[in-house]
């Protein structure tokens, strides 16, 4: 989906941020020109793989295809889907992503735990674009 919001395979596939050296603020999506933290003097942002596992911080479901850029077949009948913003564990930041297929709001609670994996965003013959999906802990389907 974005280039260097992500990597790795398996359990090493993580969200990538950048922390910055001088007030240790972590961001993401990944900020690679200037510390983002308002207090903050500047100081050098360095990728730093993310926590793979956090909590619901909040929910909501997707009933309507969004405009571009996002990508989808508009001859195609719309799916809605779930999504779930995550406050990960280490970090304390909030990521909002579309959570695993077949999961729906009724599926999902405040506090529940989560882990990021890998996904798929749009395919066609030619091209699978990736991203993350948040899925229960536990789950391996």
């Amino acid at each position: 989906m974005v280039t260097g919001w992500f990597g790795g395979e398996g359990d090493d596939f993580r969200l990538l941020g950048t922390r910055c050296s001088a007030c240790a603020a972590v961001f993401f999506p990944r900020e690679d020109v200037l510390c983002r933290a308002p207090a903050c003097p500047g100081g050098e942002l360095t990728e730093v793989p993310l926590s793979r596992r956090g909590r619901v911080w909040s929910y909501s479901d997707s009933c309507y295809r969004p405009p571009p850029p996002y990508v989808s077949d508009p001859e195609l009948v719309w799916s809605p889907y779930a999504l779930a913003a995550v406050e990960l564990e280490a970090e304390g930041i909030v990521v909002l992503g579309q959570t695993v297929p077949g999961l729906t709001v009724a599926d999902l609670a405040v506090g529940m735990e989560m882990e990021v994996v890998p996904g798929v965003l749009n395919e066609d013959t030619e091209t699978v674009w990736t991203t993350w999906h948040w899925r229960p802990t536990g789950v391996t389907a």
